[in-house]
């Protein structure tokens, strides 16, 4: 993937800033999306080298206006992009009919809405191209309806069903690939934001290093894999959706995440 144009969103922290290292250091150009400038400033003079070129910007991508504005501000600056990576996304911990529906239509637009729209967008210019690949991060809570946490969980499993037809719909316009990235809970700010401090002392114990999943979606893509679960114990996870019963599995899910 060398001197490929890459656009990253969610790109300040966690598996987005790991993403960004690991293709700067195979002289990948950044585009690297996000709502902190501050941050996008510092993340550009930290992986600035001589043979890339990084281009940054702030947008929220929880807005209904911001992905397209993303497409055209790399079009109007004659960026083609190859590698899409859809990594922003958000979460809530909480019973959904006493948790703010805003913080679940925000995470419907983010997790679900602006990765359609940023595929869309990008993926016709990849088919004109006859090369592409899109990364999509999704989670483990896609095979899995997670009680406490049924919006995050429903816009994960669009997220993996989506790549997972894609992969499939794009293969026979060029060398074009889609891939769910499926990692577990992982070492971010995400817990804080999700409001999941009553299970922080668990899912510490669980949680996957940012690097180690990047590493994952970055061999994926390099593979073109369509699904990709990353860590060991979620692979087991996932294995074990495939053959009990899901009523098995929602009732042992909600015992995880009952309020403590």
């Amino acid at each position: 993937m060398i001197h490929r144009n890459v656009l990253i969103t969610g790109a300040t922290g966690g598996i987005g800033y790991e993403l960004a290292k690991r293709f700067a250091a195979n002289r990948c150009n950044l585009i690297l999306v996000a709502r902190d400038r501050a941050r996008l400033e510092e993340i550009r003079s930290e992986l600035t080298a001589p043979e890339i070129d990084i281009t940054i910007i702030d947008k929220d991508l929880t807005k209904p206006l911001s992905p397209s504005e993303v497409y055209e501000k790399t079009t109007r600056r004659n960026i083609r992009v190859h590698v899409l990576v859809n990594n922003a996304g958000i979460g809530w911990y909480g019973p959904f009919h006493q948790s703010p529906l805003q913080q679940q239509l925000r995470m419907i637009r983010l997790n679900a809405a602006a990765v359609t729209e940023l595929t869309y967008l990008y993926a016709k210019d990849m088919v004109e191209d006859r090369y592409g690949r899109i990364l999509n991060v999704g989670s483990i809570s896609s095979f899995l309806p997670t009680p406490m946490m049924s919006v995050y969980a429903a816009t994960k499993a669009y997220v993996s069903s989506f790549s997972e037809a894609l992969n499939s719909e794009l293969r026979g316009h060029g060398d074009i690939s889609v891939t769910a990235l499926c990692p577990g809970f992982t070492k971010t700010n995400f817990l804080e934001k999700a409001n999941l401090q009553p299970l922080a002392a668990l899912l510490d114990t669980i949680a996957l290093d940012p690097a180690a999943v990047a590493r994952d979606g970055y061999r994926a893509l390099q593979e073109k894999k369509a699904i990709r679960v990353s860590g060991g114990l979620n692979k087991v996870l996932f294995a074990l959706t495939r053959v009990l019963p899901r009523s098995w599995m929602r009732t042992s899910a909600a015992l995880v995440f009952k309020k403590p």
